[in-house]
Formats: structure tokens, sequence, C-alpha cells
């Protein structure tokens, strides 16, 4: 008799248990499907994309800027269809199973969105999947209240290529479209060659050009000081524009994203009364644009 309790308590916990996890929605690659991804590595932005069968991919990106950055995103191929608190939880692997799952924070997906998150925590991510865990992100399923969603980012076969991630984030440049997108430079007087500081300027320009496929337009407007007479000032503020010209399709940007024009003693900023008024007149001002996607 008391072994047939026994039996019939073991039979109802593992039917309570497997019918806990019908209950369930989850969602991860397993080690033969796991692959990681560099889908961008240039000086402009790093990105390293995991596929999750049936859900989605998960998305490390981070752009060049002043600052390292790290933006997060669990892309879906469904979007989240209410906003939603979710956990974000360390877990084990499957063959390491005396060792404890870890919480690790809680966050939330907003409707409509795919899920974001950035800095502190989205390092953390890279460094559990570096220790071989599987960041597992669970929330309630939108369509149904009695199930949870359940998402493993899978850590088989991501350090060659986290390896590869990280050279680019330390190759990145330290400045983005916003920094040089409206640039002011000088020249020192009478001179149609930048200054030193503006020629290094210049040059940060140039590089961020040769990687961006995006910069569709380059306009280049050249003022001069009041020392000289008009007509001289003005030959003198196109000749500045046609030497940017020349530079700008020396770099391979072709001629007709390229715009320049010389004003002369024309639209000054400053006072021309005083030397540091017309060194502040004596610039050139680049303007870049870029294809809106």
């Amino acid at each position: 008799m008391k072994n047939r309790v026994v039996k019939s308590v073991a039979m109802t916990i593992a039917l309570f248990s497997s019918s806990a996890w019908a209950m369930d929605k989850h969602y991860g690659a397993s080690p033969t499907q796991s692959q990681w991804q560099m889908t961008s590595n240039t000086p402009l932005q790093c990105q390293l994309v995991h596929p999750i069968p049936n859900f989605g991919e998960a998305v490390f990106t981070s752009n060049a800027s002043k600052k390292i950055n790290l933006d997060f995103e669990l892309k879906m191929k469904r979007p989240m269809g209410e906003t939603r608190d979710v956990s974000l939880v360390s877990m084990p692997p499957a063959w390491h199973p005396g060792d404890s799952a870890n919480r690790m924070t809680n966050i939330r997906f907003f409707k409509q969105f795919d899920g974001y998150i950035g800095g502190q925590t989205a390092w953390s991510i890279l460094s559990e999947l570096e220790k071989g865990r599987y960041p597992t992100f669970s929330y309630q399923e939108w369509q149904s209240s009695d199930e949870r969603v359940e998402i493993a980012l899978s850590s088989v076969l991501f350090q060659p290529k986290y390896n590869v991630f990280s050279d680019c984030i330390a190759n990145l440049l330290p400045y983005n479209f916003e920094d040089i997108s409206f640039t002011i430079l000088h020249y020192d007087r009478s001179s149609v060659q930048l200054n030193k500081a503006s020629q290094k300027r210049l040059a940060q320009i140039a590089e961020y050009i040769r990687y961006n496929q995006d910069i569709d337009l380059v306009l280049v407007s050249t003022y001069s000081g009041s020392e000289d007479s008009k007509s001289t000032s003005q030959a003198l503020s196109e000749q500045r524009a046609d030497v940017l010209r020349d530079y700008f399709k020396s770099i391979g940007l072709p001629e007709d994203r390229i715009q320049v024009q010389g004003y002369g003693k024309r639209r000054p900023i400053a006072d021309n009364a005083s030397p540091l008024g017309k060194d502040k007149n004596r610039r050139v001002v680049i303007s870049l644009g870029r294809t809106q996607i």
C-alpha cells in the first residue's frame, strides 16, 4: 500500500512537471546549431550576430565614437505584442548540471519593439558567454497568460568570433558622423593650405569618408578675412575651395558628390577690425550629408 502511494505521488509530480514544461516556450540553438557571425567589421562599426532558431537573432553592436559603447538587441521574427518585464538569468550549459543559475538583472521589452539592452548589462552578457554560460531571457507570453517564453544565447563556438569582435572594437575610430558632419577649419594668412591643427582635423574627416559609403555630399564653403582687396580675397577663397575639391577627389569621393563655393569677404562671423576677428573669418566650413536609410 505504501509503495503504491509513493508511486502515485511520483507519477503526479512527473505529470505536473511535464505539464509545467509544456506551458513554456523555449528557444535556443543546440550545440550543433550554434553559430556566431561577424556581420560588420570596419573602423566604423563592429557587429556580432547569433541566430536563434525559430525566434530571431541576438545582435551585439559597437559603433565608432568618442567613448567605447555596446548595444544589444534581441531581434524577433514576431515583435512583442505587449510590453513585458523580462528576467535575465545566466544559466549553466547542460553538461554542467551541478552549476547554479545566476540572476543577472530585470529589464523591460516594449510593445512592437525588439528587445534592447545597452551599457554595462550588454557587456555583462558578453562576459557570461565568455565564461561558457547561457544568458537566458524569460518573460510572460503576451498571447497567453499561462505561458512563459525563454530565449537562451548559446556559448558554443562563441570565443573565436568574440576575439575578432574585441579586436574590431579596439580599432574603431574615436569619432562618429555627428562629430565631423559640420566642421570649421582655419587658414594661415594668405595661404591656400589649412593650418596644422585644421589639417589634422581634415585627415579625420577623410578617414571617415573612406570607410562610409553613405556619404553622398561634401559641401565646402571657404571665406577670407579683410587683409586684401575684394577681388584678391575672392580669388584666394576660390583657390582654397579648389584645393579642397581636389583633396576630396584624391581620397576617392566622386566629383558629383563634392560642392565647393568661395565667398571671399562675404558673410563674416567676427569683427574684421581685430586680428582675432580676421583669424575667425579666414575659414572653411565643411558639411557632410549622408544617405538616410
